[in-house]
């Protein structure tokens, strides 16, 4: 248990103080808090963490070193991590025509349905199934786990569409290379708690037992995720934007 919270303030440190640094020298303090709230609505998304459960299964049952499950782990992270951020140039574009009173409401009915959903523990996962068999038989190569990556970050698009979606409605009516820039952060708060499982951990059974105890709290963390959506919705439609 100790380890669980040491890993879970080390995430909520880093993710908050690389916010912090990177929006003040964008000239944007103010944003902080806001920006926070999404980007670790969408970071603490159970979705992700049972997907990340499966991969590090799938490593532990070949029994792969410790320089394999690195490769193998930031190959995933990285391909995450680039679907991600091509899946939020378009919805910049698309952000554009949203009228942001829209996107508040949106937060909102997302924010519920994160909300019941968790609290009657139900997975937003489609075809889990499938997934886990892709997993399971991808090749324990970089190349494998990159391909890996992106064909199931497809698979995570239910669980986080609603943060995204308003976080990009949000930015995409300023500047866009702040947008660009933005949204590549967003990006690295949105992975991190994978990165931090990865080299924290220290090995494939510690990093699999401590993702598992994230999936094993699906719930709590559901409810935090709706409750920062409905508020993050309330701010955009109170006129915060």
């Amino acid at each position: 248990m100790k380890t669980e919270i040491k890993a879970l303030m080390v995430i909520l440190l880093a993710s908050f103080g690389l916010s912090a640094v990177v929006l003040y020298f964008l000239g944007i303090p103010d944003f902080i808090p806001k920006f926070y709230a999404l980007a670790m609505s969408d970071s603490i998304n159970p979705c992700t963490f049972v997907i990340y459960t499966m991969l590090l299964i799938a490593i532990s049952v070949r029994e792969v070193s410790r320089k394999r499950l690195y490769i193998i782990g930031s190959a995933f992270i990285l391909a995450v991590y680039v679907s991600y951020y091509l899946l939020g140039l378009g919805l910049l574009y698309l952000g554009q025509y949203i009228p942001l009173w829209l996107a508040g409401a949106f937060a909102i009915a997302f924010g519920a349905y994160t909300l019941v959903t968790g609290i009657m523990e139900r997975s937003r996962i489609s075809n889990k199934g499938k997934i886990r068999r892709r997993i399971f038989s991808a090749d324990a190569t970089f190349v494998g786990s990159f391909t890996l990556g992106v064909l199931v970050s497809t698979t995570l698009l239910p669980c986080s569409a609603g943060s995204y979606l308003v976080y990009a409605t949000i930015i995409a009516h300023g500047s866009r290379t702040l947008a660009l820039l933005l949204l590549a952060l967003y990006n690295i708060i949105f992975v991190l708690p994978l990165v931090v499982i990865l080299l924290a951990m220290g090995s494939v059974s510690e990093s699999k037992k401590f993702s598992q105890a994230m999936v094993r709290h699906s719930m709590e963390l559901s409810v935090v995720a709706g409750l920062l959506l409905i508020g993050i919705g309330i701010w955009v439609l109170s006129g915060g934007v």
